[in-house]
């Protein structure tokens, strides 16, 4: 297995109005969008050419959508605060470039 292109610990993902975890992860590794809880079971995954990521007009900075096989969700990638002495979480333009970057990678290989 390849090292993952884009890895966020700690994300909220939510599909409409009802939160699935508060501290999952969003994961793309080989071509491939995977949405985890906290404990590693999988949520939802699909290749990443079919699915859209973007960041909507009105939410805050740290919020994203992905649609993966036809299903929202929408994801907060900065919630916490990083511990002393570590980065940052991932921002959701690195999510967004990262999608797009490996589907379009995918596309030509």
């Amino acid at each position: 297995m390849a090292e993952p292109e884009f890895t966020a610990t700690g994300v909220r993902i939510g599909r409409r109005l009802r939160s699935l975890t508060r501290a999952g992860q969003v994961r793309i590794a080989d071509g491939r969008l995977e949405l985890l809880t906290s404990y590693g079971t999988e949520i939802d995954s699909a290749p990443v050419q079919a699915v859209r990521a973007g960041k909507p007009w009105f939410a805050p900075e740290d919020h994203a959508l992905a649609e993966v096989n036809g299903t929202r969700y929408r994801l907060t990638l900065g919630e916490r605060e990083p511990a002393p002495g570590q980065a940052g979480p991932p921002t959701v333009r690195r999510f967004i470039e990262a999608v797009r970057g490996a589907a379009g990678r995918r596309a030509r290989d």
